[in-house]
């Protein structure tokens, strides 16, 4: 009822003209086609697939560093693992409020540059659109990196001691170790990250909205597919049918990076 029929739903719509305020009629694959030929869906899909090539990479290895860092049982660690973990639990409209105050004009990043004389006018990290995506990802990075290290430090805790001690033993030092132990370890794990994360990104709706605005940047140049779909499905003369056609063309990218994902996987297991 609450999956399967509303994505039944989406595909039916996609293959209409409908909208918000009044029904549609059957336009068959019109709305792909328009898609396929509209510039601002061409701009959102390749802001989307950079926020994943970007952020993937940072959530998969990131949080595997700090996973081996809070690993150890050293006096205060516990606070240092709440403390990473802090943002996971936090609204996410709470931490793009946080980070809009940071990176804004007149914020704390900007104020910090100028009182340290590092630049001479404050840096478009939200009127620039290039740079609201990075800072946008930068955001959804901070926010990831305690979710993902609890993922590694399961994983963690399922490795041998006897091996490290065997290594040590060997002569191995730290990197050694961690290069020919914990990675081939962890590496089942780190293809679940990656692929948890890269579904993540493709979603990213919250920090460009808050920290863009309902634009999304200047001239819309910042919009992901999840933001488009938004834009155009809303309002009352919101395009229902297109946006469900976008909608389905996500999904599709989506399932590309998802069975990615899992042949990786596959192939790491033979």
């Amino acid at each position: 009822m609450f999956s399967l029929w509303p994505f039944v739903n989406t595909v039916i719509l996609s293959l209409t003209d409908a909208q918000i305020l009044k029904g549609g009629r059957f336009v068959g694959l019109e709305n792909y086609g328009r898609a396929l030929g509209d510039p601002d869906f061409w701009t959102a899909t390749v802001n989307s697939v950079v926020y994943l090539a970007v952020v993937v990479p940072c959530l998969v290895l990131l949080p595997l560093a700090l996973a081996v860092l809070v690993q150890r049982k050293i006096p205060g660690i516990g606070f240092f693992r709440s403390a990473f973990y802090t943002p996971v639990i936090a609204s996410a409209v709470v931490v793009g409020l946080i980070w809009q105050w940071v990176l804004r004009s007149d914020g704390l990043v900007n104020t910090v540059f100028e009182k340290l004389h590092l630049i001479s006018g404050p840096v478009p990290f939200l009127t620039d659109s290039t740079m609201l995506l990075v800072s946008a990802m930068i955001v959804t990075i901070w926010k990831g990196l305690g979710y993902y290290m609890v993922f590694y430090l399961a994983a963690l805790g399922n490795v041998p001691a006897s091996l490290y001690e065997a290594a040590a033993l060997d002569g191995a030092g730290a990197l050694r170790r961690f290069f020919s132990i914990t990675i081939p370890s962890v590496k089942p794990m780190m293809l679940l990250v990656g692929t948890l994360s890269a579904i993540s990104a493709l979603r990213v709706f919250t920090e460009i909205y808050i920290l863009g605005g309902e634009s999304g940047g200047p001239g819309g140049g910042a919009r992901t597919l999840p933001f488009l779909i938004r834009q155009v499905g809303l309002g009352f003369a919101g395009e229902t049918g297109y946006a469900a056609a976008i909608s389905i063309l996500l999904f599709l990218l989506t399932l590309v990076f998802s069975l990615l994902g899992h042949r990786l996987s596959k192939g790491d297991e033979r």
